[in-house]
């Protein structure tokens, strides 16, 4: 009796877990990104702060006010004007030694990551690493260029191998093309499936088989 009872309060206590842990790691994690964001209220004058104006902090205004401000940079920087704008504004900086290195290493990534005309991140692939016979799953980011290229013998592709459970770190390695596996699967199932260590599969996706 005291077996069943011991086993009933440690399910109910797993299943609380369940529950608790996710909302509170969502929470911390909002609340990190929020507190973060909320700094960019020191580029305001002091009279306009909310503070100032309501008598009370408002929490998450820095976080509207910075998504304001990228979306009216976007909206600038889409017309005309504002693309010589962006142009004058990356020759100016192409002046200075260091920030030039920096700017254009960042602007590059960036490019590449976030544009709709990139080929980042846009295929998940299942690779043999550390070692052989150990697999794990890996992001196409393009194909290896430079001298790096004069050095390999063979068709390559470059791909980022990122660690779980936080993705935004990893290793950037260069593979023969045979070796990787292209998955029928989403990059947004495949990040998934490796921040939740294995525990998040996607579902299976159907193939269809058509005859030629």
């Amino acid at each position: 009796m005291h077996s069943v009872r011991g086993q009933l309060i440690k399910r109910y206590f797993i299943t609380g877990l369940l529950i608790w842990v996710p909302l509170v790691i969502t929470g911390w994690v909002l609340s990190f990104i929020v507190s973060t964001l909320d700094q960019s209220l020191r580029l305001l004058p002091e009279a306009v702060h909310p503070q100032t104006l309501f008598g009370i902090a408002i929490p998450g205004a820095g976080a509207l006010l910075t998504l304001v401000m990228i979306l009216l940079t976007g909206l600038l920087a889409a017309n005309f004007i504002g693309q010589k704008l962006v142009v004058w504004w990356e020759m100016l900086l192409a002046r200075i030694p260091v920030v030039n290195s920096v700017y254009n290493s960042v602007k590059q990534v960036s490019d590449t990551l976030f544009s709709s005309s990139g080929n980042a991140f846009r295929k998940a692939l299942l690779v043999q690493y550390p070692r052989e016979g150990s697999w794990t799953i890996a992001f196409l980011t393009g194909k290896p260029g430079g001298d790096v290229v004069n050095h390999l013998d063979g068709d390559y592709v470059s791909v980022y191998v990122p660690t779980t459970p936080n993705p935004t770190s990893g290793f950037f390695l260069m593979m023969p093309r045979r070796d990787v596996v292209e998955l029928d699967m989403t990059v947004d199932e495949a990040l998934k499936y490796i921040i939740s260590m294995g525990v998040v599969a996607p579902p299976p996706h159907t193939r269809v088989i058509t005859n030629t």
